[in-house]
């Protein structure tokens, strides 16, 4: 049986995710039909702070800000993922609420795996599981990373200044 366009557009967004990272074309595949897409416009809310889903986000094209509120209406914009990035991993797998809010800037597509779905594939591919778990902690220690760089560059900066910033 052939692959519908659909299909095919899913299994490319999801060779260009750092989840495919490891996986060959049937696992591939595999997953991509698990996937939903989304068209987001600018300025539409993706994730909600606080509130908590059970999906990992993937991004086609496009731009999430990650923001977060700091009361009466005011935002913080924290980072912007950009196109082939990871949102929503650590709620994927802690299962906690959202600690941002994740908003479009610009024409965004998304896919999103469901957490619930994913995990039905353990008992009848956990070679598949495994790769993109791992995948998803390689994102997270990658973000880790960058955190703990800027954390640095920042406490030099201040110290430099004499916390004087």
């Amino acid at each position: 049986m052939g692959k519908n366009n659909m299909d095919i557009v899913k299994i490319n967004a999801l060779k260009k995710s750092p989840l495919a990272t490891e996986l060959d074309d049937a696992q591939c595949a595999g997953l991509a039909s698990l996937l939903t897409l989304r068209s987001l416009g600018d300025g539409e809310i993706l994730l909600h702070e606080g509130h908590a889903d059970a999906n990992l986000y993937g991004i086609i094209s496009g731009h999430l800000v990650v923001t977060r509120d700091t009361g009466g209406g005011n935002w913080v914009d924290l980072h912007i993922l950009n196109t082939g990035d990871l949102a929503g991993e650590l709620g994927f797998v802690d299962r906690q609420a959202r600690t941002a809010t994740l908003r479009a800037t610009g024409a965004t597509e998304v896919f999103s795996l469901n957490r619930v779905e994913f995990e039905a594939l353990v008992a009848s591919q956990p070679l598949l599981v495994y790769r993109v778990m791992r995948a998803i902690i390689r994102t997270v220690h990658a973000i880790v990373g960058r955190m703990n760089m800027q954390h640095v560059e920042m406490t030099n900066y201040i110290n430099r200044q004499h916390g004087k910033y």
